[in-house]
Formats: structure tokens, sequence, C-alpha cells
């Protein structure tokens, strides 16, 4: 079975802002490509697409809007996150309607972000931490995600989405 995930793909122009950002090769600090960046509102692990879309079939989703910053920040101890507020009513509709699918959801708080790297431990955060971000975008549609091993790292792939109202 796939892992799969439900998220949020930025749109292009806060991908081209976000693009800004200091993101200079560095020992130890691995940066996503833009075409990796999301926002996740529902991990599932290994679970059928099927169920997910079942799950999801009559769901009234909520408008959103999501809301970038202030600053690149350090999520746990070693990934280098953009904090993305306004997601939160939509997180919990999505893991109210999904509870039965896949890995069950985490007991902690949703807080949304967009992963931009990972540090090892060994190395030195990046200069990107701290860096101010600002920005605002209509979430118009909520993807299922699948994420598969290639050669070249992770790929997504989006298998389904679901339109939210403006």
């Amino acid at each position: 079975m796939p892992r799969l995930f439900l998220a949020v793909w930025p749109p292009e122009d806060t991908v081209s802002e976000l693009m800004a950002l200091r993101r200079k090769d560095q020992r130890g600090v691995r940066f996503v490509a833009p075409e990796r960046w999301h926002v996740t509102l529902r991990f599932f692990g290994e679970a059928h697409p099927d169920d997910v879309e079942e799950a999801m079939a009559d769901v009234d989703l909520p408008p959103a809007v999501a809301t970038l910053g202030p600053a690149v920040d350090v999520l746990g101890e070693r990934v280098l996150a953009v904090p993305v507020n306004g997601l939160e009513t939509l997180a919990r509709v999505v893991v109210a309607a999904t509870r039965g699918v896949g890995d069950p959801p985490p007991r902690r708080a949703f807080h949304g972000h967009i992963t931009i790297a990972r540090i090892a431990r060994d190395a030195r955060m990046p200069p990107t931490l701290g860096t101010r971000v600002d920005g605002t975008f209509c979430v118009e549609e909520l993807a299922l995600v699948r994420s598969r091993r290639d050669p070249d790292g992770v790929r997504y792939d989006t298998v389904a989405t679901w339109p939210l109202p403006a």
C-alpha cells in the first residue's frame, strides 16, 4: 500500500516568494525542493487511497486562508520550516473525517508549516533561520498525496483533490 497524506499545496506565487529565501548549500543541510513544499494536514502512513476518498466523500470542508510567518523557524531540533497559520479548522475537520483510516492521527495540536530544510545533528543552522516571511493565500483545494521513494529522493503525486469554498 502507498504512503499517503492530505495536504495543501501553496500556489505558484507563494512558492516563488519562498524561493527568495536564502537556500545556499552547506554541509549537513538538505534543502527541500520547491516542488515538494506543502502543508500536511493529516498523515496516514500506509493506507489505501480508496479508503481516504470514501472517508472524504461527504465532508463539508471549510474555507481557509493560509498565513505564512512571521519568520523561518526550527521544528523539533532539526527541521527548518516556514510556519503556516489559518489551517487549524480545516485540519480538525479532515482529522475527524479520516480518524479510522491509516495510522491514528497524532494527539498533539496541529502546527501548520512548510518544511524547507532538514539539518543533520552536527550541522550549524543555516542563515535562513529567523528570516522574516510574510504572505497569505486562499486555499483552493485539499490534495490526497502519495509519497514514494525513487533514486532522486522522495516523489509526491497528487491522487485526488477536493475543492474548498471561497
